[in-house]
C-alpha cells in the first residue's frame, strides 16, 4: 500500500511537471513576443508549479525511507518540510511577478496579441482544467495533501489564464490595455496561494488537531467494545500522511481483572490498527466505581458542580475511595474559554469545599480531539 501510494504520487507529479514545463515554454514565448507581462506571469506560475512537483517527488522519496535508530518513527514528516519549500517558491514567484506588473503599470508598453496567442491561451486553460481534475482525483485516492493542493492550484491557474485571455480579447477589440493590471491581479492570487500553503505547512509541522471524523470514529469503535464504558483522551501524533501513533483512555468497571483488561486492550489496539491503520501504543485505564451506590451518587453530584461552569466539554475518569478518602477525575475546558485555569481552580475549590473530608485531585486535561 505504501509503495503504491509513493508510485502514484511520483507518476502524477511527473505528468504535472511535463504539462507545466510545456505550458510555461509556450506562454513565455508568446508573452515575450506579444510583450505581455500577464502571459509571462502566467508562464512563471506554470514553471513554479513544475518546480513544486519536482520537490514533491524528492520529498516523497525521502519520506519513504525506512525507520532507523535515530528516527524510529520514520521520515514521513519530510513531506511537510518539502511542502514548506514549495510554498516559499510559489510566494517568491508571485512577488516577482507583482514587481514586474507594477513596472509595466508605471511604464506601460503596448502588447501585440495575435490569433496564435489566443489559441495557446485557450489550449493552456483546457490543459490546466484536465490536469486539475486528474491530479486532485489521484491525490484524494492516496490521501496526498500535496497532490490535492496541486490539483486545486491547476483549477486556479485555469481561471487566471482565462482572465489573461479576456484581457487579450478586450485589447484586440477595444484597444484598451488591461494586461499589466491583470498581471498584478494574477500575482496577488499567486501570493495568496503561497501564503496559504506556507500556513498549511507550518500547521502540519507544529502539529494540528486530528481530523474530527477520524477521532470520533475511533472513539466510537473503542467504546463499542462490551467491556468499555467510555473512550477519552485520544491523542494522535502525525509522523507523515497516514502515519498516526497515539494513545487513548478507556473507562471500565472496577470489577474487571488484570487478565480481562489485558485482553480488552489488545483487542482494541488490533481493531483500530486493522480498520484505520492507527497504532495505539497505549490504552490507559480509568476504573469506574460500580460497587458503592454512595460513590455513584457522589459522582453525579460532582458532575452537576462541574457542568454548572461555562465551557466544560467533558468530565471523565472519576474514581473515589472511601477507605483512602480520595476523589480524582479529569475535566476538559473549551479552548474558547480564555481563563481556563481560573475556571479549573474554581471547580477544585467548590468540590473540595463540598467534600472537605476527601483529598480531591482534579486534572485539567487537554482538548486534543473531538
Amino acid at each position: 500500500m505504501k509503495g503504491n501510494r509513493e508510485k502514484t504520487i511520483i507518476r502524477t507529479s511527473v505528468l504535472s511537471i511535463a504539462a507545466n514545463i510545456l505550458l510555461a515554454g509556450f506562454k513565455a514565448s508568446v508573452g515575450l513576443i506579444s510583450n505581455s507581462i500577464a502571459i509571462v506571469s502566467d508562464a512563471i506560475n506554470n514553471l513554479s508549479d513544475a518546480l513544486s512537483s519536482i520537490i514533491t517527488i524528492v520529498g516523497t522519496k525521502l519520506a519513504g525511507k525506512a525507520p532507523d535508530k535515530k528516527h524510529p518513527y520514520g521520515y514521513g514528516r519530510i513531506e511537510y518540510m518539502t511542502s514548506f519549500v514549495v510554498s516559499a517558491i510559489v510566494l517568491y514567484a508571485g512577488i516577482t511577478a507583482l514587481v514586474e506588473s507594477i513596472k509595466k503599470i508605471v511604464h506601460p508598453e503596448k502588447p501585440d496579441y495575435s490569433i496564435a496567442t489566443l489559441v495557446i491561451l485557450v489550449g493552456g486553460i483546457l490543459v490546466k482544467l484536465v490536469l486539475g481534475i486528474f491530479v486532485k482525483k489521484k491525490g484524494r485516492a492516496v490521501n496526498s495533501d500535496s497532490l490535492v493542493a496541486s490539483g486545486s492550484d491547476a483549477f486556479n491557474d485555469a481561471i487566471l489564464s482565462a482572465s489573461v485571455l479576456v484581457s487579450a480579447v478586450v485589447y484586440m477589440i477595444f484597444k484598451i490595455n488591461l494586461e499589466a493590471y491583470v498581471g498584478a491581479i494574477l500575482s496577488l492570487f499567486i501570493i495568496k496561494s503561497g501564503l496559504e500553503l506556507i500556513k498549511e505547512s507550518v500547521d502540519n509541522i507544529l502539529g494540528m488537531r486530528v481530523e474530527s471524523a477520524l477521532s470520533k470514529n475511533i472513539k466510537k469503535d473503542v467504546a463499542s467494545e462490551e467491556e468499555v464504558l467510555g473512550a477519552f483522551d485520544l491523542i494522535l501524533t502525525n509522523y507523515g500522511p497516514d502515519r498516526y501513533l497515539g494513545s487513548i483512555h478507556i473507562e471500565v468497571r472496577d470489577t474487571l481483572s488484570v487478565s480481562e483488561l489485558d485482553k480488552v486492550s489488545r483487542k482494541i489496539t488490533r481493531k483500530i490498527l486493522e480498520k484505520y491503520g492507527v497504532v495505539l501504543h497505549t490504552v490507559g485505564i480509568y476504573s469506574v466505581n460500580t460497587k458503592d451506590s454512595n460513590v455513584v451518587a457522589m459522582r453525579d453530584e460532582i458532575r452537576d458542580i462541574v457542568f454548572s461552569h461555562d465551557g466544560i466539554l467533558q468530565m471523565h475518569g472519576f474514581y473515589a475511595s472511601e477507605e483512602e478518602k480520595t476523589i480524582s477525575f479529569d475535566i476538559i475546558i473549551d479552548f474558547k474559554i480564555k481563563n481556563r485555569e481560573e475556571v479549573w481552580q474554581k471547580i477544585c475549590t467548590e468540590v473540595q469545599s463540598r467534600y472537605a473530608d476527601y483529598n480531591v485531585t482534579i486534572a485539567l486535561d487537554v482538548d486534543a480531539s473531538d
